[in-house]
């Protein structure tokens, strides 16, 4: 987000993309002197952003929208060349020296009560010599953080975040930031937990609850070697590199120790209605959504003991906050005045229906921070929103794995996790016609776990399941029709580009399905790399599973009504608390894309007999899901046990405990086989259930399995990896595992 040095042309960033974390988040960075070339945004389309106006203003804009879109190409064709090696200097030697840059998130001053996300910004110019920020430092505040954090982290010099989160936004950031290794971020996370008693004190009908007041403890919170911090609410958008306003410090003088932007609405003059009464402020106030502290001189200050009576004092006649922190911020003001300095607006130009925003700037062009404060969000009457808003929507679809690299070979400080992978990487022979299958073993990709808000609470008898499932975008179909039939809860891997989350999420949001299940967690793992990580998604959705015992399924099979129920029930009668047993539910099939669907045994068998449904893969791969013996199962009431044998894949339920599948297996080929293998290996027992089924829905092929049937070199190099495989196991598992090498497991 920071680009903490000045540049040469402006960065356009910013996002507030909903990320559904049901919790409070800090956030600080750091980063070390550096001087760096403005990454621009991706393509915006000139038609979608003709804003209402003179002709001139128009061509002005598309001019504008071009030279965006021109600065997109420059940085793609940049990021297409080998990368160069930095010249280390100086620099990281001061990365932990110098000044401090901080922000954070709450309401702002309009009195809307719309949930609050991200923050974000942009850098600097080429790599010569500039005036620089030694360190600087950013703090956000929120209960949903956002994808505002790719804007953080657009920016080359090295940045340390500071996170006060509670435990599943930790989960949530801690696993965002492991896997999107960006170059020289650190990241630290504090409970919040522990910060809700200096606040819980004060009575506030703000939406945010205890978080939206937090703000007033920067002081007591942040280390002490922090002295300029610069706050910010996570519905801002910067339309300039951040280190401009980290300038503006300079401008301080005497006791002024807060660097604000005057309130744009009329909340604080106390017209809004009849009997309106808000608390006190200097003339219209200010607004807290942007904020520039010297913590070192509050500190001296005794700004805790200040804003604590100030607090007491105006709670006994106005009983409640409002706007949370910034009724506090304005009532300490409106005594102490000196203490502020006051920001030109287009810091902080408030988007809303009633705001003067529209005196803050004469152009678009001369916009710096853009505020968008209104429960309306993008929905506002703005003569320029719709460039606003393409803005923020170019930047929410802006491919993340860009960050990933060294941009214009400007040194940062060394990661050592990308250090170990390029080195894991390197003893790889790119000669090996198996090169890419190898590679993508090893591939770290992006993955944001719990992308929609997502609860559940435990039962008590311990005998919760969860469907597990992968699928990408092609595949988003089959999300309600397995809500309808899975009641229980649902783990999902998704792997989509960055623009395809967005329309997820629209997608999502627009499903009254799918937003009145609250136990279904959508995990996004980003695209990048040429296969489909079909076993790397189930990991990442097996990890997620907070149930005893999951059920192993894939999106495109529909389980029976009434099935989650049933395996519960099995977990008692089966005793799988106490056992390692791995429950089949048989697997059928139909040809039909319109199916009554089952509801008994009885009409399953029915419609077995009339030819309407078949059993998996009879056609084309009876090996698969034989040992299942059908058979059997027709006149079945009673579980029955049956031996592995080659190439059996049934879907499974199993305890969470057991193993991952083989990430070297992806696209189409041997992926649920070598998991089951490994099962067997581990001694589970196979135990097929006489009154579940699951039926597979048509679909078109997948683009893997075309290539296996048409790529020779692909079905060679499967072939070599599960004789690899095969031979693994056996290491591994000795002499028990020496029968996977002798029985023809032909794919």
């Amino acid at each position: 987000m920071l680009g903490m040095c000045r540049g040469r042309r402006k960065f356009v960033a910013a996002s507030l993309a909903l990320f559904f974390i049901p919790a409070l988040t800090w956030l600080y960075l750091s980063s070390a002197n550096f001087t760096v070339k403005p990454l621009p945004l991706s393509p915006l389309d000139p038609q979608s952003s003709v804003l209402i106006g003179a002709a001139a203003e128009h061509q002005d804009l598309e001019l504008q929208l071009r030279d965006v879109e021109e600065h997109n190409h420059a940085l793609r064709r940049e990021i297409s060349l080998p990368p160069r090696v930095p010249t280390h200097s100086s620099h990281h030697s001061n990365s932990r020296q110098g000044n401090q840059l901080h922000t954070h998130s709450t309401e702002e001053g309009t009195g809307d009560s719309e949930a609050k996300k991200g923050v974000a910004s942009g850098n600097s110019s080429d790599c010569v010599p500039q005036p620089v920020v030694n360190k600087c430092e950013v703090s956000i505040l929120n209960q949903d953080l956002t994808k505002r954090l790719f804007s953080l982290c657009v920016r080359r010099n090295p940045l340390h975040f500071h996170f006060i989160t509670d435990s599943i936004a930790r989960k949530i950031l801690a696993d965002l930031f492991h896997t999107w290794m960006v170059p020289a971020v650190h990241v630290n996370f504090y409970d919040a937990d522990e910060l809700k008693s200096e606040v819980s004190w004060i009575p506030n009908k703000h939406y945010s609850g205890i978080y939206g007041l937090m703000k007033l403890v920067l002081t007591k919170t942040l280390p002490t070697n922090l002295q300029k911090v610069i706050v910010l609410d996570t519905d801002i958008t910067f339309a300039t590199d951040i280190a401009e306003l980290w300038v503006v410090f300079h401008k301080f003088k005497g006791q002024q120790v807060l660097g604000l932007v005057e309130n744009q609405s009329d909340w604080y003059l106390g017209n809004l209605w009849k009997n309106h009464r808000p608390w006190p402020a200097l003339g219209r106030g200010f607004n807290t959504g942007v904020i520039l502290l010297l913590l070192d001189r509050l500190r001296k200050l005794k700004w805790e003991q200040m804003w604590r009576l100030t607090a007491e004092r105006e709670l006994m006649s106005m009983l409640s906050t409002s706007l949370a922190d910034q009724d506090i911020f304005n009532a300490v003001i409106k005594q102490n005045p000196f203490l502020v300095h006051q920001l030109p607006c287009f810091w902080n130009v408030q988007l809303s229906d009633h705001t003067r925003s529209e005196k803050c700037y004469k152009d678009v062009s001369d916009l710096k921070v853009i505020h968008w404060n209104s429960p309306k969000k993008l929905r506002v009457k703005n003569k320029h929103v719709e460039f606003f808003r393409n803005l923020y929507l170019t930047f929410l679809e802006y491919d993340g794995n860009l960050l990933r690299r060294e941009l214009f070979g400007c040194p940062s400080e060394t990661d050592h996790n990308s250090e170990n992978l390029q080195k894991t990487l390197s003893e790889l022979d790119e000669d090996d016609p198996c090169y890419e299958f190898r590679r993508e073993r090893f591939t770290v990709h992006r993955t944001h776990v719990y992308f929609l808000h997502y609860e559940y609470k435990p039962d008590l008898d311990n005998t919760d399941v969860t469907l597990v499932a992968q699928l990408s975008m092609d595949r988003l179909q089959m999300l309600e029709a397995i809500c309808k039939h899975w009641e229980g809860p649902i783990s999902l891997a998704l792997y989509l580009s960055d623009a395809e989350a967005q329309q997820f999420l629209r997608y999502a949001q627009g499903s009254e399905v799918l937003m009145s299940r609250s136990n279904v967690g959508y995990h996004i793992v980003y695209k990048e790399g040429q296969f489909y990580p079909v076993n790397l998604l189930r990991n990442v959705a097996m990890g997620q599973v907070n149930t005893p015992y999951m059920f192993l399924s894939d999106i495109d099979f529909l389980p029976m009504y009434g099935l989650y129920e049933y395996l519960r029930k099995s977990v008692v009668q089966l005793d799988m608390g106490n056992t390692k047993k791995a429950l089949v539910v048989p697997a059928f099939e139909t040809l039909r894309y319109r199916l009554s669907f089952p509801k008994s045994k009885a009409e399953l068998l029915s419609q077995l007999d009339m030819g309407t449904l078949f059993t998996f893969r009879y056609h084309v791969w009876t090996k698969g899901h034989a040992p299942t013996d059908f058979a059997k199962w027709r006149t079945a009431t009673t579980p029955y046990r049956v031996q592995w044998e080659a190439d059996f894949e049934p879907y499974v339920m199993v305890r969470r405990e057991c193993p991952e599948y083989d990430r070297r297996f992806v696209g189409f080929g041997w992926n649920k086989v070598a998991h089951i293998m490994e099962l067997d290996a581990q001694e589970y027992e196979f135990v097929v259930l006489p009154n579940a089924y699951m039926i597979h829905m048509p679909h078109a092929p997948s683009f893997d399995i075309t290539k296996f049937r048409s790529n020779k070199q692909y079905r060679a190099c499967l072939k070599t990896l599960k004789e690899e495989f095969q031979q693994n196991m056996s290491r591994r598992y000795g002499f028990a595992a020496l029968k996977y090498m002798t029985v023809d497991n032909n794919s």
